[in-house]
């Protein structure tokens, strides 16, 4: 088992389990709360950013910090904190949808784009999916139109301030249109692949898509 398996396992069982139950259960949060023209069905607005994981925040120095993009691309790279940092800066504002029922409004994020992921590594035609790995172990997958997407970023920045490690930081991903489960924090790997991969929550009765609109909270497609 790898140093971040073994973290992973290290995770909060009883929070793990509650969840593997909602899933199983098929729970919705709010049940009949509708939807509004921004508000995604079940989910309540919040103000605050709640924070939400298994118990495992990784630090990560910068001067340690890598992301290894492989897969199936024609040019797989490795970046180092400063090969992030010369990369445009990409700029978006949006909500999160957390699976647990809340939601965010007009998040302001900085980091590098998706799509110029996508442009460097350069998928290959039989890539369909992508992993998302974690520097404590955590997974989670996405079609790969889910990613290549003009909103979706590798974030650094949030409200004009570094990530705190609490949230991610120094890197997380950003997919605005799935819950936030899908955006994974702490990210170390992104590896585009042929067949689609259920990650840590998917494999305990999470969705394999996660589209709030569609209260893709838990089952398969």
């Amino acid at each position: 088992m790898t140093e971040d398996g073994q973290r992973l396992d290290k995770a909060r069982p009883k929070l793990v389990e509650t969840k593997e139950r909602w899933a199983a259960e098929g729970r919705r949060p709010n049940p009949g709360r509708p939807a509004s023209d921004r508000l995604p069905p079940g989910q309540r607005r919040v103000t605050e950013w709640p924070v939400l994981d298994l118990g495992i925040q990784p630090d990560v120095p910068l001067d340690q910090w890598q992301l290894h993009v492989h897969g199936a691309v024609e040019a797989p790279f490795t970046w180092t904190w400063a090969d992030f940092e010369a990369e445009p800066v990409f700029r978006d504002t949006s909500d999160i949808h957390c699976v647990t029922s809340w939601s965010r409004y007009e998040n302001a994020w900085e980091g590098v784009s998706a799509r110029r992921i996508v442009e460097l590594c350069r998928p290959k035609p039989e890539a369909k999916f992508v992993l998302f790995e974690s520097y404590d172990g955590y997974t989670t997958n996405v079609p790969l139109p889910a990613f290549d997407d003009d909103d979706v970023l590798l974030a650094s920045r949030w409200e004009g301030k570094p990530i705190s490690r609490e949230h991610g930081g120094p890197v997380r991903v950003v997919l605005p249109k799935l819950y936030f489960w899908k955006s994974a924090k702490w990210v170390r790997q992104i590896v585009f692949a042929k067949d689609d991969q259920p990650g840590f929550w998917e494999v305990r009765g999470y969705h394999m898509n996660g589209d709030p609109w569609r209260e893709e909270r838990y089952g398969t497609p």
